[in-house]
């Protein structure tokens, strides 16, 4: 499976490094007996150091993809898969095609919050076929993997992974492509901001300083490599007390908001800190679409419509 994701990005890797006989052997089970062989003359000419043009994508629009939309965040535990799902689903309620891409290979969270755990992609015709829930196509390491194995794999097997979900996956025709990030700024989305031309990065943050400081860091990453910040999303913007229905601001007040504001960026929205979203995503059953008439879909909606609108605009 790591060297299927890998491709043949890692075939030379692992081949220009004079591989161990039983790298060699992997290499054989990954391309299966009849296909190996077909590959056994390049396998052959990059040991002797001719290394052949990268299979990797240039940068550039996928022709079958209208809007790529990476969410990122530059600290774990702000909400960002949850953020990343509920907008994708909020597009999809829009009549859109919309993909799902888990980029996050060493902590997958789409095959949970997606109500996807414990299904397994199949290939069919050398394509990997695309999980589907909620009407939304979707693609995690955690289809390929058991639940329980640690993904300890180093930065051209990532690179290798990211590359081979966007070029190897049957996505289809998609309106919009949602990815969601790893947080920080790793091989994952450098790769993607290398490699693929990017409509925006959707950035999501609590309204926190320790979070915000990370959130700088990020857009100077996407800055550096040319890659357009789309928006700020406050998460967690407010507590809303299931009692009283008092909002109390408990990771401070306008945080993100103010940080966007001052870099010149769009504010996208503020979704609250509330017990229903955090239940319905441990259940596999977002709140876009197991409470579609709430405030918090409402939320969810509108920043998906901001986005759209600078899509349509851009």
């Amino acid at each position: 499976i790591n060297l299927f994701w890998c491709g043949q990005d890692m075939l030379r890797w692992i081949a220009k490094r004079k591989p161990y006989p039983h790298q060699k052997r992997l290499i054989q089970y990954a391309y299966s007996a009849d296909s190996f062989q077909s590959k056994k003359h390049e396998f052959e000419k990059l040991k002797q150091g001719k290394r052949k043009e990268a299979s990797a994508p240039t940068k550039g629009r996928l022709t079958n993809m209208k809007h790529i939309i990476p969410i990122a965040s530059g600290k774990g535990g702000v909400g960002k898969s949850t953020t990343a799902v509920n907008i994708a689903l909020s597009l999809a309620a829009q009549n859109l095609t919309v993909g799902l891409m888990d980029a996050d290979v060493h902590g997958p969270s789409i095959p949970t919050v997606m109500n996807l755990k414990g299904k397994k992609a199949i290939v069919e015709n050398q394509k990997i076929q695309p999980l589907m829930n909620f009407g939304i196509k979707c693609m995690s390491t955690g289809f390929l993997v058991d639940e329980d194995k640690a993904m300890i794999w180093r930065g051209p097997m990532v690179i290798g992974a990211i590359r081979q979900i966007l070029t190897s996956v049957e996505w289809g025709e998609l309106d919009y492509l949602i990815i969601d990030l790893p947080p920080g700024t790793g091989d994952a989305s450098l790769t993607l901001a290398q490699e693929v031309e990017i409509d925006g990065v959707v950035i999501v943050s609590t309204p926190q300083d320790l979070a915000l400081a990370d959130v700088s860091r990020g857009v100077q990453m996407f800055n550096t490599v040319n890659v357009p910040i789309l928006g700020v999303v406050e998460n967690m913007s407010y507590h809303i007390c299931e009692n009283c229905g008092n909002h109390s601001h408990i990771f401070g007040d306008s945080g993100a908001e103010n940080m966007a504001k001052n870099m010149n960026l769009q504010f996208l929205g503020k979704i609250p800190l509330h017990q229903n979203i955090r239940e319905t995503t441990d259940k596999g059953q977002p709140i876009v679409v197991s409470q579609p008439k709430s405030q918090f879909t409402q939320a969810y909606n509108s920043i998906a419509m901001n986005i759209i609108k600078y899509c349509t605009n851009k």
